[in-house]
This record gives C-alpha cells, structure tokens and sequence, in this order.
C-alpha cells in the first residue's frame, strides 16, 4: 500500500480510499469499459414510436423515470433514441452485475459522467475500494450536480443487475439532494429497491411500463414493413394478440417470416417452440431461475391461470408463492391478474410447455389430472372440465359437471357447443354414472331418443346400487329427471313428462339452494320439455301456466334457449286462439332471445319463425312466409321434437293451400310423428287440409267426413272447418261448429274474421244480403288491423260482389283491394299494427341509415363503427324483423311505423 493510501486509510477507514479524478481504472484498478458508455446504436429496422418519446419527454420534468418491462419489450432502444435527442448531457451507464459493489458502481458513474463531457469536480474524487464508498464523496456529488447550471441525464441501463440495497440507498440519497441537475432514468426488468410510492405521490416519477411498451397493430404493421414485410393490419393484429405486443417477438416473428415463401401464412400459425423466439425466452428467462423455479415454470405452463395454492398442488411443494411474487417483479413473463392469480405470456406458455414435454414426457396429463382434482375442489367448473378433459380422466370430468348440477350446460348456454366437443372423445370405457349421464345427454341432445333412454337407464341403474348416500346422489338424480323429461317430450308422453317433474321437485329438496341458484337452465329446460309436451297433448292451458313461467326465467344466457323455446311455443297458442298479432310480437320476442349476446349458435327449435310464417300466409306475404320456413332450423336426425314436426307441417301446408296445390298440401300435412299420444291440433290441421283437397277435387261427402277429427276447443281449425262444411252444402254442420268455439275472450280476431264470413256466406246464400254485408263490414274491421288478407281471398266468389258496394270498398281500399282510380289521395293510411318490435338504438340508428341508401362501409364511417360491427347490428335487425334482405327490412319497418 502506498503512503499516501496509508495515510487516507488511517483517518477515514477503508472505504474512502481516492484517486485523482482523471483515473482511468476503476477501483480494482482494471481499465473502464468504453461499451458501457454508449448509447446503444438503433438498427435499421428500428421503429421510432412518438408516443413513448413524447411520454419520455416528461423525463426532464421530473427527477426520477422508470422504463419498466420484460426482456425484450424494447425499453433500451427507446431510452437510447430518446436520449440521442436531448441538448443537453445524458450519462449512460449499461450496469453490470459487479456494480452490485458500491465502490465499482460509482465509480463508473463518475466515468460516465466525463464520457459525456460533464465531468464531477476534482473535489468529488472517486472511490478506490471496489465495496465501499465514502458517504463524503457521495454529498460532495451530490452538492456538485446541484449547484450546475445545465442539469444532467443519468440513464442506468439493465439496472435490474444492481441488486444491492447498499447501492440503491446511496443513489436516492444523490437524487434527492441533487435536486434540478439530475434526472435519473432507470432502465430495468425488475421494481427497483427506491421509495418509489413517495416519488409517484409527488408526482415526481415518470413511468413507462409493460403495457405501454407493447405494439398497437398499427404500430406492428409498420414494424412488419421495416423488415420488408408488406401486410394487412388484420395480419398485425393476429401477431399482436398471439404476441401481445411484445417488440423482440414481434421482431424475431418478422425476421423468420421473412424466410417464408407465404409471410401472412406463417405469422399466424408459426409453432412458437420452434422458432428463434423459444430461443430467445429460454436464455433470457428460462435459464436464468433456479431449478427449483424452472420447475414451477414447466408445470403451471399446462394451466390458463394459477394462484400459489394451485401451483403448490401441481410441484408437490410449498414454496409457489414467493417464487411467483419474484418472478412477476422480475418481469418474467408471469403477469398478476389480481387477488393473488397469475398467467404466463401466452407464448411463454407455448414454449414451456413444449419444453415439459421433452423434460419430462409423460406428466402433462397428470399435471391436469392434479389441477382438475384442486379446481374442482374449489368450484372451478370450467377449468376443471377442461382440464379433466385434457387429462382423459372422464369419470372425474363428467362427475364435476353432474355433482355442480351443470349437466343443462349441455343443451344451453354460451359453452354449450363447447362442452359437446369437449366431451366428444369420451369413449364407452368409462362407465360411472356421470359419465353414462353425460353420454345419455350427448345423445338426446341429437334426439338419438333410443342410444339415450338406453345410457339413461344404465345410469339410473347405477345410481340405485350406489344408494343414496353417495356423493352428489341427489344432484345426479335431479339431471336424470331432466334427461326424462327430454325424452317424454321426444316421445310426446304428458305421463311420462309429469312424473319426471314431479320427480324433480321432490329432488331439488335434496340439492344445495346454490347450486339451483347457480343452475336456472336446469329448471327453465325441464319446464320447457313439460310445456311442450302439454301442448302437444292439446292441454292448452296447462301448457300455457308452465310456459309464460319459463318465459319469464332468470339466468341470463344460460337460460335464453327454454325462454326462447317457451316464447315459440306460446306465439303458436296465441296462433291457434286467433291471435296473429299476439304471435308475432311473441315469435319476434323468441327470435331476440337467440340473437342475444352469448346465446348458442344453435339455438331454438325454430318454432317461432314457423309461426311467423303462418301468420304471414295469413296477411298473404307469401314470399315472406316462404322465407321463414326456409330459415327455420332444420331438426335433428334423430327422433323428431313433435311441437316443431307439426308447426313446420302447419306453416308449410297453409302455404301451399294458399298457392293452389293441394295434393301437395296433403302429403305435407302429416307431421310423421311416432307419439305415444296423439296431438289433437295436430291432427285437425292434417284433417282440414285433407277436407280441403277432396273439396277441391270434388268430393264433398269425403271432406265432410274428414273434418269429424276437428272440435270446438281449437278455434282456429273450427272455423276453418265449419268453412268447408258450408262451401260442402253442409250449413247445419257449419253452424254446429261455430256454436261449439268456445269463446270466453280467448279468441282473437282470426276466429272472428272467419267466423263472420262463414255466417256471411250463410246469409247471402239465403238471400239475406243487408246481413250478409253487414257481417263482412264487420269481419273487414276486425281483420284490418291485423292486415288479414287470406280469409277474404280464400272465401270465394260470393264476397266479390259484396266487396264491390260503396261502403266494403271503403273498408277494403289499400290493404286488401287497392283503391279505385283518383281515390288514392284521399283514402288514409292503414292503422298501425299491433307489433312490437324492440330495436336497440344502434340499430335504430343502423336501420334509418340503411333506408337512405346508405352503404355498409357509409354507415360505419357516418357512425364510427367498424363495418363488422355494422354487419352484427344488421343481422340482429334482419332476424327480428324475420326478413334477410335490406329492402325488406326497410319495407318491414315501414309497415311497422318505425320509419
């Protein structure tokens, strides 16, 4: 040791050992590191975002800046463009992992101060033992760089590798009593140990995190370009999703699609374990953890999401906590979502996992066996479907799904189509009885009614010899309740429905109030099959109880199917009764349902489009009606539902009655439905467009006959019969049925309407022309409010000269016979109807556009919507106006008086 050392070292300790300050080594006396001094050259394809600059700009408003990100996230390379365009002096330090020493670290930010020609006084000195500096020194600094007239940058590069509290102690004390002649930027991966909470209440902190740092698409699309890659921004969009805007994954995705003879191609379907990116996640992240820390890596990489109880569960330890809370503050690809759960990067995620797989083959599946077993545990339903399933263990995910009384999720609901396809590889190996529930339910779901019953069976027959002390015992009985009631109404048996029902509310006794709070769709679907059965039955009224409270069911999108089915099912009542604009308002309302957000793309029976296109043959929209049937959903395979068989027999040969084809209409009529009880409206609609054609073909006494199947208590098809017997010569009988409709208030205009015309027809054929006029003026009252035009056009010959008088003209001018020549000026318009069809106000606003011409792209500009978005509000517009082209829309809405 030197005299001069000695002496230092005798009166201040070792840790003030100074040299002059034009020293060129460092404290243990090697030669600085020029590389550590220089702004990182930007490459070519660097992409300047004016928005982070500007944000940096508020750097020099306050002391202290903190670029915070993941590897990679392109913090260095913003703080460096940044930084090349200030006029003033900016200090740049690239930290290394010795200058976790105090003694080394200021020793090279002196060095950078004099590299930037804004050198310390010689009376600051520097420090010469490399693990201590003198607290002397760090004043005299201190007081130096506030005493300067030109403030300094300071940017401390990879800062995360200075660890040390010693280190981060002394540097707040610099930047707080260096006041304006210092701003110090942080470059770093990891929270720096600084009272960061007392600067940001200040608001002396300047903060630029990960979600800032990450690419918009707009952004990448020009990045994309910068490496000669010319594509869409939808392209740029998928990379930044798939990315979520991480700047070297981005990069390194565009240098290998480069290479690529189909870039756009490859950006969206790259493997990210074989790419240049696993590479760079590996050695950067990856291998820089312990091995205990890789090991918690690979394992929760098989999860979505992961708390420190579930990541314990999967190593077999108990150390998940604090190894998360570090690697998150280390920015290591573990993102915080709140109330102590984490995810991995989405492709960090894909990488590890790969990685597992070569590590160690063989525990992926039981990785999710273990995360099923604790997420079922604790409630998780979905994830612990998806991870049972991903395991192969059938019996644990169907029994999670059966024990949580979500076995309806199977038929309704946002997942439904999900869950089928997860539960879609399950063999027969599996013989539990959730997983011959689930199997039953997958194939009623088809309306496979025999495979079904058959599972359903095998199930019931097991839950008997596990007795009912078993585990979830009551909420399995209480889905094979459901199951029955399904297959009752397949087989249209109101025996077989009501006691299902019955079953069921001696059941839910037995289950947990939370799981039918947390399970709506299960009642609501077994009440929709109980409904539709007693329709089918004819038991109107019971039907019409059980239906309106489905209607009015809780659960949002779990429950819109069976609101939708019971909306369908009570427009067809209303229909039945004679009332049209009733039916629609109700059929329109079941379309809402489907088209609401969440609701199965599958959804309904198709029954309310069937009723819209009765009631449109009934106002002779015949096109429109036409329309409807097509559009209505085709029925499974299988075993068909015997409500929608029949309502798509009665649509269809009402509409082929009123094209004139007849025969046709016949061989429509029979629903071929395999009932175990027959349907009375059912079979009246089939005996009436029978009668009908052996009118047409002239045979009077035959369609007599056949009209013996129709009764009073279906008003609809009761006058529609006593038609056909006064037009057969049969006026007794005609009259014997419409004394036999039983009115009470429950038909509707439809019934009324035919039933004047009936009695018209009688009186006219009597001579008794002032009734007969006075009874078609009444039925033209009664039926232009609800525009019903095909009773008049289906009475025949004898009201055209009735039409013809001065007073029904008048009454028929402009919705059933256009008005005579000069008259159109002064006849009114047609009342408005009674339907209520509920628009939302982006639609309305849609709508209003689309009948000024506009286009889709006009209408998007002038609303500031995406055209996709448009197009989803057009759809929705279509479906409830039960039209699928703009001009009938437009016509639709018109009628309607909504425009």
């Amino acid at each position: 040791m030197s005299a001069v050392a000695e002496i230092h070292e005798n009166v201040q300790g070792p840790a003030v050992h100074l040299v002059p300050a034009l020293s060129r080594t460092d404290p243990l006396g090697d030669p600085f590191l020029r590389t550590r001094f220089a702004l990182p050259a930007r490459p070519r394809t660097f992409l300047r975002r004016q928005r982070l600059v500007d944000h940096l700009g508020q750097a020099l408003r306050t002391p202290l800046t903190l670029l915070n990100g993941p590897a990679g996230a392109g913090k260095t390379l913003l703080a460096a463009d940044w930084a090349s365009g200030l006029d003033r002096p900016v200090a740049w330090l690239t930290c290394d992992m010795g200058d976790c020493r105090p003694g080394v670290f200021w020793a090279y930010v002196l060095q950078a101060l004099r590299a930037c020609g804004a050198p310390a006084s010689e009376a600051v000195g520097a420090p010469v033992d490399a693990t201590g500096v003198d607290h002397r020194l760090l004043s005299a600094l201190a007081g130096d760089l506030n005493g300067r007239e030109r403030p300094v940058v300071l940017v401390l590069d990879e800062y995360d590798r200075v660890t040390g509290t010693a280190v981060a102690e002394q540097l707040e004390f610099v930047l707080h009593h260096a006041g304006p002649g210092l701003h110090l930027v942080l470059v770093t991966r990891t929270e720096p140990l600084l009272p960061l909470h007392r600067y940001r209440a200040a608001g002396d902190l300047t903060e630029i995190r990960s979600a800032e740092l990450a690419f918009t698409p707009e952004e990448a699309a020009t990045l994309l370009e910068r490496h000669g890659l010319s594509l869409p921004v939808q392209a740029a969009r998928n990379l930044v999703d798939r990315t979520q805007g991480w700047a070297a994954g981005l990069s390194l995705s565009a240098l290998a699609a480069r290479e690529s003879s189909d870039p756009e191609l490859y950006l969206k379907e790259f493997e990210a374990d074989r790419s240049t990116i696993a590479d760079f996640l590996l050695a950067e992240v990856l291998k820089r953890q312990t091995p205990q820390t890789q090991d918690l890596l690979l394992r929760v990489s098989v999860l979505e999401r992961f708390c420190p109880d579930l990541a314990d569960a999967l190593t077999d330890r108990a150390d998940a906590e604090p190894l998360l809370a570090g690697l998150h503050r280390e920015n290591a690809f573990v993102e915080r979502l709140g109330h102590s759960w984490y995810q991995l990067h989405p492709l960090f995620r894909e990488i590890l996992r790969a990685h597992l797989r070569v590590r160690r083959p063989g525990l992926e599946p039981e990785l999710h066996r273990r995360a099923a077993v604790w997420l079922h545990r604790h409630g998780f339903l979905s994830e612990t479907l998806a991870h049972g399933a991903a395991a192969g263990d059938w019996d644990l995910t169907a029994r999670a799904l059966v024990d949580d009384l979500a076995i309806g999720l199977l038929f309704t609901g946002p997942d439904s189509e999900n869950l089928a396809r997860l539960f879609s590889p399950m063999g027969t190996e599996a013989r539990s009885p959730a997983t011959s529930l689930v199997r039953a339910a997958r194939d009623l779901s088809r309306h496979d009614l025999d495979h079904g019953l058959a599972g359903l069976r095998h199930a019931e027959e097991q839950l008997a010899h596990e007795g009912d002390d078993a585990h979830g015992a009551a909420a399995a009985r209480l889905s094979c309740a459901l199951l029955e009631a399904l297959a009752a109404r397949l087989n249209g048996s109101p025996p077989e429905v009501e006691k299902a029902a019955e079953s069921a509310a001696e059941l839910r006794q037995e289950v947990p109030v939370h799981l039918l709070d947390k399970h709506p769709e299960l009642t609501a679907l077994l009440m929709t099959h109980v409904g539709s059965t007693l329709l089918w039955a004819g038991r109107y009224e019971d039907a019409r109880a059980v239906l309106t409270g489905v209607a009015g069911a809780p659960g949002g999108s779990s429950t819109a199917l069976p609101r939708e089915e019971a909306l369908g099912h009570l427009a067809l009542l209303d229909y039945m009764n004679g009332w049209p604009g009733r039916a629609e308002r109700k059929a329109l309302a079941a379309l809402s349902e489907a088209d609401r957000p969440g609701a199965p793309r599958t959804s309904g029976s198709g029954i309310g489009r069937l009723v819209l296109a009765a009631v449109a043959v009934d106002r002779n929209e015949l096109g429109r009606a036409q329309t409807l049937i097509d559009e209505a959903a085709e029925p499974p395979s299988g075993t068909p539902d015997p409500v929608l068989a029949a309502g798509r027999a009665l649509a269809a040969t009402r509409l082929l009655m009123a094209r004139g084809k007849a025969r046709a209409a016949v061989e429509a009529a029979d629903p071929a439905v395999p009932a175990a009880v027959a349907s009375p409206w059912a079979r009246s609609n089939e005996a009436l467009v029978t009668s009908a054609a052996h009118l047409a073909e002239g045979r009077p006494d035959e369609a007599a006959e056949v009209l013996r199947a129709v009764a009073g208590g279906q008003p609809v098809y009761a006058v529609e019969a006593a038609a056909i017997q006064l037009a057969a010569r049969r006026p007794g009988a005609a009259f014997d049925l419409l004394d036999s409709v039983h009115a009470e208030g429950r038909t509707g205009p439809a019934v009324t309407v035919r039933a004047a015309l009936v009695r018209a027809r009688a009186a006219a054929a009597a001579g008794d022309a002032a009734t007969a006029r006075k009874l078609v003026a009444q039925a033209l009252l009664d039926a232009r409010r609800e525009r019903l035009r095909r009773p008049f056009l289906d009475a025949g010959a004898w009201i055209r000269p009735l039409l013809a008088t001065a007073q029904l003209h008048d009454l028929a001018a402009g919705w059933l016979t256009p008005p005579a020549q000069g008259e159109g000026t002064r006849q009114q318009q047609p009342p408005a109807p009674l339907v209520a069809v509920e628009l939302s106000a982006r639609e309305r606003d849609v709508l209003d556009r689309v009948a000024r011409m506009m286009s889709t792209e006009e209408i998007a500009a002038d609303l500031c919507l995406s055209v996709n978005t448009v197009k989803t509000h057009l759809k929705s517009v279509y479906r409830k106006l039960a039209v699928n082209r703009r001009g009938e829309a437009v016509r639709r809405a018109r009628e309607l008086r909504m425009l």
